[in-house]
């Protein structure tokens, strides 16, 4: 599996927002990134269990409307939100706690497709040891996987991609995706030293290097 680090890196967008979420402050990840393919083929990739797998996780539940999913080792949550082929939206149920994620994508000319990710979460002790590269990184590495699935029309080994994870250029993928995600942070109103923190931390949990 490889990756130009910097290309793939460069090919996302990201964002740090605040709202409010059933009456408390809460933060948002924003991570958008163009696909050279129509709006419908993305759509497909993103909600089809049979597809989902290929470049994500295996799934489960009953995937519509107000249905209740399951992905394998990962989230679960309520679809409360489906529009075809435009907008998604379900909660992201793990460890106990409760987040929300959309999805929309918007036709981006030239027969491509941009898609956009929103992860709202409460601001908690989590999110002060973390920051938004918690979930950033993560999202980073998934969007990676669809692009490259979505270029190649294959899906990918699994234990490849576990083993990509733990190599030199895996890890400065997730390292170089921290720092955006500090950057973005800052930008955010974040001051800079805490930012600094929060990424050195994500980038132990990811990488099991550096951090306090």
């Amino acid at each position: 599996m490889k990756t130009d680090i910097a290309a793939q890196i460069g090919a996302m967008a990201r964002e740090v927002r605040t709202c409010d979420r059933d009456g408390r402050p809460a933060r948002v990840v924003v991570a958008s990134r163009t696909y050279a393919t129509d709006v419908d083929d993305v759509w497909d990739a993103i909600t089809s269990p049979e597809r989902l797998p290929r470049w994500f996780l295996p799934i489960s539940g009953d995937l519509r409307l107000d249905g209740r999913y399951q992905l394998e080792g990962n989230a679960g949550g309520e679809v409360t939100r489906c529009e075809p082929p435009r907008h998604l939206a379900l909660t992201w149920e793990l460890g106990g706690e409760v987040s929300w994620v959309e999805v929309r994508l918007e036709e981006g000319g030239r027969g491509q497709t941009r898609l956009e990710l929103q992860h709202v979460a409460h601001e908690d002790v989590h999110w002060e040891q973390f920051g938004p590269g918690a979930a950033g990184v993560g999202w980073d590495l998934g969007l990676l996987g669809l692009g490259q699935y979505l270029a190649a029309g294959a899906s990918f080994d699994r234990a490849e991609a576990e083993a990509w994870a733990g190599s030199e250029e895996g890890m400065s993928f997730m390292r170089r995706s921290s720092e955006r995600w500090r950057d973005a942070a800052i930008a955010s109103g974040t001051p800079e030293e805490a930012a600094q923190a929060a990424a050195e931390r994500t980038i132990a949990f990811y990488t099991g290097e550096g951090g306090e």
